[in-house]
């Protein structure tokens, strides 16, 4: 059985899907304005790891990771400018442009973190604006909804649990109020679903609408993507703790006033990534990203690995020496991986069979809430134990590494051509070898170091040699 934790029942709860062997998730994605951090990809390992554990449990798997590309206001309270259009400013390109650039950089750090683009939908709220306008007017219709000078807004006194899901202060927010909040709108938690495009001006992205030309709010659209590509009522939702007060609060209310059922059954959410390198701020212009790590020489898998070994509900420190530790750790399993395949001449390595007492409680591990640093540990625990051969080894840690998304099964040793005179060379070092004579042995060693190649015995006569 799978269990849970619920951000809304703050429990952990056995997972019943709404359709037996599938389930369908959201996951809400980037804001393209900008290159993605590292804390925000933690939120995308994290949706990757609960995707791939659902296929290790047998389910059919739709998973919807929007692409925010309009709308994201810099204000969690609807004032400010939006992110796309500052983004763009900052790039002196189009707003058009900057989407496409950063969102082909969110791709490419997926790809790097070894998550299947073809796993998931990737839908842009520039492509759902017709279904963002309707979830508005249907609201408008219910009578949710008011009009002030900038845009369409909600009236979250007609919702009566709207402070229940993140556990709000209403009062204590409205005592705390600052001076520039919007004196227009009726209650401090109110949000826009239509914003009106500058009067005088004009933004490079906006829409008709019924109430004038203008672009839609932030939360609106996750509630009108997640509900063309999953239905009124779906399975899990996922996103950063960042979004319970605000931005989640604000789907559930405008999803389950306009449908009058629950929006998602279980609401999950990773922890933050704390920095200790002072270098992941977007405000500042300077942040860590794939493409950073990547620079300094680090595989993005490291990352992930490190990410891993944290439950996901737990805070993360980031430094670089945690991550030379996770880099360390991560090539010693790819190693390990290299030389037990290679040694499994004639197919064995695909021969071994998964054992089934370290696969259950692996397994169980995982089953329970995305026990993630107990899996790793339990990997580890395998590679120790003598007790089960080699072949069977290698395929069950194989089988771990597939469903954490640690791709062990390419780990291979590279086979390079090597020229004439180190041919004849490492013919001489094997009989040496055979014939013990270590001391020319050993010279033959670095006659090969000095031509840039490295070798090491690997048992009897076979020597292995690498560039």
């Amino acid at each position: 059985m799978i269990k849970l934790y619920n951000t809304a029942s703050k429990e952990k709860e056995d997972f019943i899907p709404i359709k037996q062997r599938e389930v369908g998730i959201y996951s809400c994605g980037p804001t393209v304005y900008h290159y993605q951090h590292l804390g925000n990809m933690r939120a995308v390992v994290f949706a990757d790891t609960l995707h791939r554990m659902f296929l290790s449990a047998g389910y059919d798997v739709k998973h919807i990771i929007n692409i925010t590309d309009v709308g994201h206001l810099v204000s969690d309270g609807d004032e400010g400018e939006d992110k796309m259009e500052k983004g763009a400013k900052r790039e002196g390109k189009s707003v058009w442009e900057i989407a496409k650039m950063y969102t082909d950089a969110y791709f490419a750090d997926l790809l790097a973190l070894n998550v299947s683009l073809n796993e998931y939908v990737f839908p842009r709220a520039t492509d759902n604006i017709k279904e963002q306008v309707a979830l508005v007017k249907a609201l408008e219709i219910a009578g949710y909804t008011y009009k002030i000078s900038d845009g369409i807004y909600f009236d979250t006194s007609k919702f009566e649990r709207y402070a229940d899901f993140a556990h709000l202060d209403i009062k204590g927010l409205q005592s705390g109020a600052r001076v520039e909040e919007n004196e227009e709108k009726k209650n401090i938690t109110d949000f826009a679903l239509w914003k009106f495009s500058p009067v005088g001006g004009q933004r490079q992205m906006e829409w008709e609408s019924p109430w004038g030309i203008g672009f839609p709010g932030w939360h609106i659209e996750c509630s009108a993507m997640s509900m063309k590509y999953l239905g009124e009522h779906f399975d899990i939702h996922t996103g950063g703790i960042e979004h319970i007060s605000v931005h989640h609060t604000n789907e559930i209310a405008q999803s389950e006033c306009v449908t009058g059922m629950k929006y998602a059954n279980y609401w999950m959410h990773n922890n933050h990534l704390l920095d200790t390198t002072g270098k992941m701020s977007k405000s500042s212009g300077e942040f860590l990203t794939i493409s950073t790590l990547r620079e300094q020489g680090y595989d993005p898998m490291a990352y992930r690995y490190f990410l891993l070994t944290a439950h996901y509900k737990k805070e993360l420190a980031f430094s670089f020496e945690a991550l030379d530790a996770s880099d360390v750790a991560y090539k010693k399993l790819i190693e390990w991986c290299k030389e037990n395949k290679t040694l499994l001449t004639g197919g064995q390595a695909e021969d071994g069979k998964i054992n089934e007492v370290h696969k259950n409680k692996f397994l169980d591990s995982l089953y329970d809430d995305l026990g993630t640093p107990t899996c790793i540990a339990l990997m580890w625990d395998l590679m120790k134990d003598n007790s089960i051969n080699i072949a069977d080894k290698y395929k069950t840690i194989v089988f771990m590494g597939e469903i954490l998304g640690l791709p062990f099964s390419k780990a291979h040793k590279e086979m390079i051509t090597v020229p004439k005179d180190v041919e004849k060379l490492l013919d001489a070092r094997t009989k040496a070898r055979l014939a013990k004579d270590f001391a020319e042995s050993d010279r033959l060693r670095d006659e090969l170091k000095k031509l840039g190649y490295s070798v090491r015995d690997i048992g009897g006569s076979e020597q292995e040699i690498s560039k």
